[in-house]
């Protein structure tokens, strides 16, 4: 190619794969990580490449997959958010010490903030404990960059590489000019070698002493060392950065004048850090200060209280972004500079985040709590989070947890002698991802609650990726009813929520079922309105009567966008503009002044 394109970070880093001959590539979808793998297919398909490319079950079985690409020889990446990065922990942290034969990345991009995610946590901190390497990339292009170098490194050292984009470079674009693939023509050739592959814990030890011996060469390899990024500068002091926070650096030390003052470090491999780094900056600057997201990981590494400034000392903030406006205030205090912060103008009000106009989730939810208006409700990771508006979630915890949680309400209020109603709400795709262990586990103990499983056949949240029930060419499609049943699950029955009286009804059978019996599970079975893939439904023509009487049920209980109230006429009207024309509002109306009337898809 002899164009440049505009590319998000995630499509450069999947350029970057597909360029470095990558034969196996697996993912979750998680923001921010979701474009990478949708863009590796898009690039094998205008390649023409011979590649696997999956969206798996979840992110620990998506890591094994691409890391045994790798032990036979292939070069490999698995891509995941930073909190999925949890769930491929136990594979990665025994990979370390098994080692590679082709390269292998793994991505994990952080979310900073969080703007999406339950914790802002620092991948860097897990590449320590499982002792491999990390580089940090500060632009889109930069993530390109290191997948090269992350497949080298990986090779040369024999190590899986962690690459660790942030949101602000996952989401960045930037014109970037693709370079030619580079086909590496290998083929599988898994070599048995069981001392290594399969180590019993005497051999792990021995390959952790290896693996120590890698950390140690690695900290001295010269490609991955800090890059000094204006070398004229002369001052006692230095700055050291990483990631998007160098990215801002560079462009603040211009903009205060400081480009030829103040000498600026970007640390493209925070862990390990380089030992001839460690000691030059030591022994060179009286004052140091690190930026970097979110963890004080370089700060730690450098080992010098005294002298470095940063999260630790209490100069950079232990938690959130790394904004520009933040790093040019701490830049100039460091610098000893006068500053006068631009003042921000308060944040406006504004709609809160709701579920979309004739979403199924909400009428899922509404019918929830009249069947079991007393009830506590688990819910889980997705979208339908946003039920919390409604009244219908009371605690979210991590992917799969509302299952589990369920059965710890139960037992919890069951050794106390009471019974509750306890209704869990799950996702088509987090059910497969980590909710069938904890239903199992439910059934064996005798917990008594119900799960709705919310089957919108795809997992809208990330970008319509598909789940394991949705048929695909070459792809074996698995029912959730029939794994539920496998499960011991004795109450098993599909319902469509916009059909709300029918579907209350259902979750009200549900209920009484758990009450006496034990686990029930309704599968809400209706398809997600944003993915255009879907056969559109009939919709009807909503209409507000002038029998409104302004109780408000369906702007405040039901919250539909679409469902405007009135101040003046103290009345609700209908935004016909979002309106999705799903009708469940007819149902929802106390005084039964919604109409409608069918009409074509």
């Amino acid at each position: 190619m002899s164009e440049r394109i505009l590319m998000q970070g995630n499509e450069a880093m999947a350029r970057g794969l597909v360029e470095n001959g990558c034969i196996v590539a697996t993912s979750y979808p998680g923001t921010p990580a979701s474009e990478i793998l949708s863009s590796v297919m898009a690039w094998q398909k205008a390649e023409g490449l011979a590649m696997h490319v999956e969206w798996a079950i979840n992110e620990k079985v998506a890591l094994e997959i691409a890391y045994t690409a790798s032990q036979s020889g292939l070069r490999s990446a698995v891509a995941m958010k930073q909190v999925g990065l949890n769930v491929a922990s136990d594979p990665l942290l025994s990979a370390a010490y098994l080692g590679v034969t082709g390269g292998f990345i793994v991505i994990s991009a952080d979310d900073p903030g969080p703007h999406s995610s339950q914790t802002e946590q620092d991948s860097r901190l897990l590449a320590m404990l499982a002792k491999i390497p990390v580089l940090d990339p500060g632009s889109p292009a930069q993530a390109r960059e290191f997948t090269a170098l992350a497949f080298e490194l990986s090779e040369a050292f024999q190590v899986p590489v962690l690459l660790r984009p942030t949101t602000r470079v996952c989401h960045a674009c930037q014109d970037i000019l693709p370079a030619e693939v580079n086909k590496l023509q290998r083929k599988a050739d898994f070599r048995k070698d069981p001392a290594r592959w399969a180590a019993t814990p005497n051999f792990r030890y021995r390959l952790h002493l290896d693996l120590n011996r890698k950390l140690a060469d690695i900290a001295a390899h010269e490609p991955t060392a800090p890059r000094l990024l204006n070398p004229g500068a002369a001052s006692s002091r230095a700055v050291v950065a990483s990631g998007v926070a160098a990215a801002h650096a560079r462009e603040i030390l211009e903009n205060l004048g400081l480009w030829d003052g103040l000498p600026l470090f970007q640390v493209i491999q925070p862990y390990p850090l380089h030992d001839t780094f460690v000691r030059n900056i030591l022994d060179t600057y009286e004052e140091i200060l690190v930026l970097e997201e979110t963890a004080g990981v370089i700060e730690l590494q450098l080992r010098d209280r005294a002298r470095v400034r940063g999260k630790v000392s209490g100069a950079v903030p232990e938690a959130g972004e790394l904004l520009p406006e933040l790093i040019e205030h701490i830049v100039a205090e460091f610098a000893g500079m006068p500053f006068d912060p631009v003042s921000t103008p308060p944040a406006s009000g504004g709609r809160r985040p709701t579920l979309c106009p004739g979403c199924p989730h909400r009428a899922s939810f509404y019918a929830i709590k009249k069947a079991a208006p007393k009830g506590i409700y688990p819910s889980d990771i997705g979208c339908y989070t946003l039920g919390l508006n409604l009244g219908g979630v009371d605690t979210v915890l991590c992917m799969g947890a509302s299952v589990s949680q369920a059965a710890g309400f139960h037992q919890t209020y069951r050794v106390s002698g009471e019974q509750r109603d306890v209704v869990a709400t799950i996702g088509d795709s987090t059910f497969f991802h980590s909710g069938i262990p904890p239903l199992i586990d439910a059934v064996s103990q005798g917990a008594k609650f119900v799960l709705v499983i919310l089957d919108n056949s795809t997992t809208a949240m990330t970008g319509n990726q598909p789940t394991p029930a949705v048929p695909l060419p070459g792809r074996v499609p698995v029912a959730i009813a029939p794994v539920v049943e496998g499960c011991g699950v004795r109450f098993c029955k599909t319902g469509d929520p916009l059909d709300l009286p029918g579907f209350t009804h259902l979750v009200g059978e549900a209920v009484e079922f758990a009450r006496n019996e034990g686990v029930a599970v309704v599968i809400a079975k209706s398809p997600c309105l944003v993915d255009r893939t879907r056969p559109r439904l009939p919709r009807r023509q909503v209409e507000v009567s002038e029998t409104c009487t302004g109780c408000r049920v369906c702007t405040s209980q039901f919250e539909c966008p679409a469902l405007v109230y009135d101040g003046n006429t103290k009345k609700v009207t209908v935004d016909l503009l979002i309106c999705s024309g799903c009708g469940v509002c007819i149902d929802v109306c106390p005084s039964r002044s919604i109409t409608g009337r069918e009409e074509g898809p």
